[in-house]
């Protein structure tokens, strides 16, 4: 029986991965299996790069396949006003997609101690459930249920039924816990959730980085910043005012860059600013904002906190979580009211889970 497997889809995730292991006692480290789904993120040559580090005993490419590849699921998703029809056809769904998933799956999951999944909304969460493996399932961002809890906002109306058919059942399945196969789910804060669940575990991530010894921390600059001192260049300039800017993949890409448009034209005279483009954020900023810096999309924003006398005067997100972001002397987070200019703010804007009728 081997020990640890994570299965990650973003850059975020293997970070946090790298973090939990750090954490471990020396002895048990270099044990765990990292998996990296190619599904939404392209990684390009990153695995190959964490496979020289040696860091992890294996790394294994994950060719998750999406619903959309399967037209043959297409008719279970459509809208049905009857309720036992529509419950029919998701039970139906959840079968046949784990089903048609299991050829993609790159290893034997039940010959590992202890599984551990970000984002199991994704088709490894219906896989291990039709399989009755049981996993941690981990939150996807920082502290992202506090931002929309998918699990209740994609089960509007009769969620009891609901939650009882994917926690007892297994019939349908239900992300962030309430599958009958996993067995917690570990968040960054409880207290910013709106519905509490017996099944969320607090692992702060700050205390798993204050535990972090020098060399761990070199190691992560290592892995993640493949150029460390082009960065170191673009940041530590005390003689200027510095903002930087994390993008995300919002909007359709012209309404994209207009709303950074907006974002330099509110800081440019002030700041010079600096770009970190969200890894699946397709806007190519180098070329739409010629004459300034652009961090590279695989460099998580957690490592400038590693970087001796890294200190940023302002850091800009529009819904980024800026929590964890130790180096900025000011953080500002645009979100819903900003966002309202450019689309239906039925789009970003969740409903009050307390209030609504689940």
């Amino acid at each position: 029986m081997k020990e640890r497997i994570y299965v990650c889809h973003t850059f975020y995730h293997i970070y946090v991965s790298f973090l939990k292991e750090m954490n471990l006692p020396p002895e048990r480290r270099g044990k765990a299996t990292l998996v990296i789904s190619h599904m939404s993120t392209d990684f390009g040559d990153f695995p190959e790069r964490i496979r020289s580090f040696g860091f992890f005993e294996e790394v294994v490419d994950f060719d998750e396949k999406h619903e959309r590849c399967f037209p043959e699921l297409a008719k279970y998703r459509k809208k049905e006003k009857n309720f036992i029809k529509s419950t029919w056809n998701r039970i139906l769904f959840t079968k046949k997609f784990a089903r048609l998933e299991a050829p993609y799956i790159p290893v034997d999951f039940k010959q590992y101690k202890d599984v551990y999944v970000f984002c199991d909304s994704d088709p490894i969460g219906f896989y291990l459930n039709a399989n009755r493996i049981y996993y941690h399932a981990l939150e996807d961002g920082l502290d992202c249920l506090k931002n929309g809890d998918l699990a209740h906002l994609d089960n509007i109306g009769h969620f009891k039924i609901k939650a009882f058919m994917s926690q007892k059942l297994n019939l349908i399945f239900i992300q962030n816990g309430f599958g009958k196969y996993c067995l917690d789910m570990e968040v960054n804060d409880i207290s910013a959730i709106a519905i509490p669940f017996e099944k969320y575990v607090e692992v702060p991530r700050k205390k798993l980085v204050e535990n972090l010894s020098q060399e761990d921390k070199e190691l992560l600059l290592r892995v993640f910043v493949p150029d460390i001192e082009q960065l170191k260049a673009a940041i530590l300039d005390d003689n200027v005012q510095t903002a930087l800017i994390l993008t995300e993949p919002l909007c359709a890409l012209d309404v994209r860059k207009e709303i950074f448009e907006d974002i330099v034209s509110r800081y440019k005279d002030e700041y010079m600013l600096i770009f970190k483009p969200h890894p699946r954020d397709e806007l190519d900023y180098r070329k739409e904002f010629p004459g300034y810096a652009v961090i590279d999309r695989i460099v998580p924003m957690e490592m400038l906190n590693f970087i001796k006398g890294c200190s940023i005067d302002l850091v800009v997100g529009v819904f980024t979580e800026l929590g964890a972001l130790d180096f900025a002397k000011e953080k500002v987070r645009l979100g819903a009211d900003f966002m309202d200019k450019y689309e239906d703010p039925a789009i970003h804007r969740f409903p009050d889970l307390t209030k609504c009728k689940l």
